[in-house]
């Protein structure tokens, strides 16, 4: 039996769809993912409208709505706050320290931490707040 090799056609062609399905996957796979790599803390903050944080490198103080305080993404208790705080100040003396508290915060607890923040020496103290919806349209016709 001999083949006759005049009529075998050879394909030359590449097959992409295979390609295409494991790309389309690898897309699926990162996009699912990655809203996952940075979780933040989820806080109800309190509108203000003056907002006039600039982004810089400071310090972040954040009390949730269960009253655990968060040293930058560090848990801390009120006891260790204060020697966190007096050894930033060591390490950085213009130190700045920006308070994010939830709105459902009792004020005693937010005036406790802001009394350790006084104490440790710190001057530079701001608060977060979340800007009054409709506030911007609001001071552009004003200006």
């Amino acid at each position: 039996m001999m083949f006759d090799t005049r009529r075998r056609r050879f394909l030359a062609e590449i097959n992409i769809i295979p390609l295409v399905d494991v790309v389309l996957v690898l897309l699926i796979i990162f996009m699912v993912t990655a809203p996952m790599l940075y979780r933040g803390m989820d806080l109800n903050l309190p509108t203000s409208k003056s907002n006039t944080i600039k982004a810089e490198e400071r310090l972040v103080l954040t009390i949730e709505r269960n009253q655990k305080v968060f040293l930058d993404k560090d848990p801390v208790n009120l006891d260790q706050l204060g020697f966190k705080l007096k050894q930033a100040k060591r390490q950085n003396a213009d130190v700045s320290i920006y308070l994010r508290a939830d709105r459902a915060v009792p004020y005693g607890t937010v005036v406790q931490v802001m009394d350790e923040v006084k104490r440790a020496g710190i001057e530079k103290l701001g608060m977060v707040t979340d800007p009054v919806p409709g506030a911007q349209a609001t001071a552009e016709r004003i200006q």
